[in-house]
């Protein structure tokens, strides 16, 4: 028996263009019926958002059911912390605020198995099959199927963003420009020339390292960040499409008052 394949692997090893969307909210029906419309992947998030791990767990599986991975933002602590995600069967985490070189390999010792890693061992979860995974095979597949993202959000990190990439046994550099524009002291301005050049920086790093790079976009400037090297994209998420499902509503009601 097999662990489950991850189909955003499979897509970006094949040169494809791997597009999710975030939720921030906590009903799994809402994974669900974005997996439904045929995303590859989704964003859940558990840096920002007050997720317990039964919440991600359903999440995960209202996922699966589709055949859609769902990527994990960690909060920072723990090896529990990083890996605890994967063995609900998310097909891969999303480590923020990484800062040096040091830290990335810190990260893929705790995440990946041996050879590569020195990851804890306990296949009695969702993505060793509660057992039905052989250890020796559970280990191999699970370096291979699962991918580790670095999320470059500082300056910090940015000073050192060749080194980082190349650092061997993580699969994707995200850059995050909010973060990014918030550390350098012009919040929320994506297009400011030195946001702009961090996106530059982290795609072309990504690339000379044989990592695939990954950030976040909207359907307007797309075509822009892919054209930069990037292959992961995330657009939009649930918040936002229910803060403009409500606003057409309530616009629309207010005619009725004048």
């Amino acid at each position: 028996m097999n662990m489950r394949r991850s189909k955003t692997l499979e897509m970006l090893r094949a040169g494809k263009t791997v597009i999710s969307t975030k939720c921030n909210t906590s009903d799994p029906r809402v994974v669900e019926i974005a997996a439904m419309m045929g995303f590859p992947c989704i964003w859940v998030d558990n840096e920002h958002v007050a997720n317990d791990y039964f919440v991600t767990e359903k999440q995960i599986m209202a996922a699966k059911m589709y055949d859609t991975d769902v990527l994990v933002r960690i909060p920072r602590g723990s090896y529990s912390d990083y890996i605890r995600p994967l063995e609900l069967d998310a097909a891969g985490i999303m480590v923020p605020h990484v800062m040096s070189v040091e830290e990335a390999k810190d990260i893929v010792r705790m995440t990946r198995f041996h050879p590569i890693g020195r990851r804890p061992v306990d296949g009695g979860n969702a993505d060793a099959k509660y057992c039905m995974v052989p250890t020796h095979e559970y280990t191999q597949q699970a370096n291979d199927q699962r991918f580790v993202v670095l999320q470059i959000e500082d300056p910090e990190a940015m000073e050192q963003i060749d080194e980082i990439a190349a650092v061997e046994g993580f699969d994707m550099l995200f850059f995050g420009p909010a973060d990014y524009s918030h550390a350098i002291g012009v919040p929320g301005q994506m297009d400011h020339p030195e946001v702009v050049a961090g996106f530059r920086r982290v795609a072309e790093a990504a690339k000379k390292h044989g990592k695939f790079a990954g950030t976040v976009g909207g359907v307007a400037n797309a075509a822009e960040r892919l054209a930069m090297g990037y292959q992961f994209m995330n657009i939009g998420a649930d918040v936002v499409a229910l803060d403009n499902y409500f606003k057409d509503i309530y616009e629309f009601s207010t005619q009725f008052n004048k």
